[in-house]
């Protein structure tokens, strides 16, 4: 059995949509998680023009996914941190302020499209913010980092019902830590920048957590819990997260970078952080806050 899955920004999920879907693939009744937002109805097999309503639904500004009816519910939620939990890409935050900002940018955009090497693309970033006083990363944290919207209600929500939350995040534990803390993760993985005398030294510890570090959080925590990656729900944007996406029982790229959503089967391109609470089924009653 297969769950059809439409989401979308309020207001703009119509109910003709999901009905005229349903009725082109012989689907069982629609069932609202959230009216004008959130719909779905089951079935038995993928239709062979997927493709083709996706598309469609893309233009109108609707996420069209299917998943497995089965283990919908995750135990575990597994997050990216820059352009995923918050808005920000925090080094690139970090660099407005050191007044290399258009480089660090540049370079940020293509590593997580998969064009550069994760590893050397931010070890010659953290470089280029060597001598930034260590008390400015306070003041980005402060006056320039905003939270993707629905992160409060999905981390509240799946831990009501009893879900582990892990941030894994190939930016910063300062960042990582204070979001951690807002959000309610239960426990979170970054790199560290180096400070001296107050000072950013340019360097950033090692080993640097990349793409296989996040998939090995994925592996450890599990272990650690006595779950199945399939048992994972996890979300990111950039092409060092697409190990983790691949090994979660739910992989979910959120508005990623194209050449990251063109190799995940679930994409969420218009909705916000609370679409990963309508594909494990909860209804909009369910939220927590």
């Amino acid at each position: 059995m297969q769950i059809v899955s439409l989401t979308a920004k309020p207001t703009m999920l119509d109910p003709s949509a999901p009905e005229a879907l349903r009725k082109a693939w012989g689907g069982r009744d629609v069932i609202w998680l959230a009216p004008g937002q959130a719909a779905e109805f089951s079935l038995d097999q993928v239709p062979n023009d997927l493709r083709a309503r996706w598309q469609d639904f893309q233009t109108k500004g609707i996420d069209l996914n299917i998943l497995p009816a089965e283990n919908r519910r995750k135990k575990m939620l597994l997050a990216d941190m820059d352009s995923t939990m918050i808005r920000q890409e925090c080094i690139d935050e970090l660099a407005e302020v050191a007044g290399v900002g258009a480089r660090v940018k540049e370079i940020t955009a293509r590593a997580m499209n998969g064009e550069l090497d994760f590893e050397g693309a931010l070890t010659e970033r953290v470089s280029l913010l060597r001598d930034l006083p260590e008390s400015v990363i306070a003041e980005v944290i402060e006056t320039r980092i905003t939270l993707m919207p629905g992160g409060p209600e999905l981390l509240a929500t799946m831990k009501a019902h009893g879900a582990y939350c892990a941030l894994v995040s190939g930016g910063f534990t300062a960042f990582t830590g204070m979001i951690a803390a807002r959000l309610g993760f239960d426990e979170n993985r970054a790199n560290t920048l180096l400070a001296a005398d107050g000072k950013l030294t340019g360097e950033v510890g090692r080993p640097i957590l990349g793409r296989d570090a996040k998939v090995q959080a994925l592996e450890e925590i599990t272990a650690k819990l006595g779950i199945a990656e399939a048992d994972v729900i996890a979300v990111g944007d950039g092409a060092n997260d697409l190990g983790m996406l691949g090994r979660a029982g739910a992989g979910v790229a959120l508005h990623a970078k194209p050449s990251v959503a063109a190799e995940c089967d679930i994409r969420i391109n218009h909705g916000d952080l609370t679409a990963l609470l309508y594909l494990q089924g909860y209804s909009r009653a369910e939220f927590q806050i």
